[in-house]
C-alpha cells in the first residue's frame, strides 16, 4: 500500500492503471495507423513498379500488330512517367528475298504509322523516337530491340487471326509476351471504351453520337 496524502493506492491498482492505460494507447495508435489492406499492398507495389518505368516504353508495330490505338495510351504513360518513348515497325522479309531487299510497299505503311505516332505524342509534347527494322523474324526483332533499349515494357496492339468473334490473337504476339523478358501489354480495344482513344478520335466520336 502506498499512501499519497490522504489517498490510499495500492501497488495492484497502479499496475491495473498502467495495463489500461497501455492498453487504451494501443487502441488509439492501431485506429490512427490501420495495417494495409490486400488491396492497398497491391496498389503500392504497383505505384512502386511503375515509378521505376523510365526510359522503357516501346510501342512495336508490324503487318500482323496493329498498335495504332496503343499510342494513346503509351503517350499518357510516358508524359506522366516522364520515359522516353520508342515507337519501332518490323517488316518481315521473307526468306525469298535478300534481307535488305526494297520493299516499298511495306516501308510506306511503316512510315505512315510511324509518323501518325509522332504527331500523337507531338500534341502532347511527348518526345518520341522512331524505328523501322527490316528482319526475318519480327518476334525475334521486338525482343532483340527490347533487350538493347533495356526495355521495361512493350506495348502491343491487337491483331486476330480470323476476323470473326472470338477469332485467337496473332501468333507472333502470343510468341512475343511468352519470350519478352519484361512485361508485355496487350491492348484491346472496347466496342464503347476510351482509355485507348486520342482525344481528337474522342471528340470525333462524341460528334457523330
Amino acid at each position: 500500500m502506498i499512501t499519497f496524502g490522504s489517498a490510499h493506492v495500492s501497488v495492484a491498482g497502479i499496475l491495473a492503471a498502467l495495463v489500461i492505460a497501455g492498453g487504451v494507447g494501443s487502441t488509439l495508435y492501431w485506429m490512427l495507423h490501420p495495417p494495409q489492406s490486400y488491396v492497398q499492398q497491391i496498389a503500392k507495389k504497383a505505384e512502386s513498379e511503375l515509378a521505376q518505368m523510365v526510359g522503357s516504353l516501346i510501342v512495336a508495330f508490324s503487318p500482323e500488330i496493329d498498335s495504332s490505338h496503343m499510342v494513346a495510351l503509351a503517350v499518357k504513360l510516358a508524359r506522366g512517367e516522364k520515359s522516353e518513348l520508342l515507337a519501332l515497325y518490323v517488316i518481315e522479309v521473307p526468306y525469298t528475298l535478300p534481307p535488305d531487299a526494297a520493299m516499298p510497299a511495306e516501308e510506306r505503311i511503316a512510315l505512315d504509322a510511324l509518323g501518325a505516332a509522332e504527331t500523337i505524342a507531338g500534341k502532347n509534347n511527348v518526345a518520341i523516337r522512331t524505328e523501322t527494322i527490316k528482319a526475318r523474324s519480327t518476334k525475334q526483332a521486338v525482343l532483340d530491340v527490347a533487350k538493347r533499349e533495356k526495355a521495361n515494357l512493350i506495348m502491343l496492339g491487337s491483331f486476330r487471326e480470323g476476323k470473326y468473334s472470338g477469332a485467337p490473337l496473332s501468333r507472333i504476339i502470343e510468341e512475343i509476351s511468352a519470350d519478352a523478358k519484361c512485361d508485355v501489354l496487350i491492348g484491346v480495344e472496347g466496342k464503347h471504351g476510351t482509355l485507348l482513344l486520342t482525344e481528337e478520335s474522342l471528340q470525333s466520336a462524341a460528334q457523330t453520337a
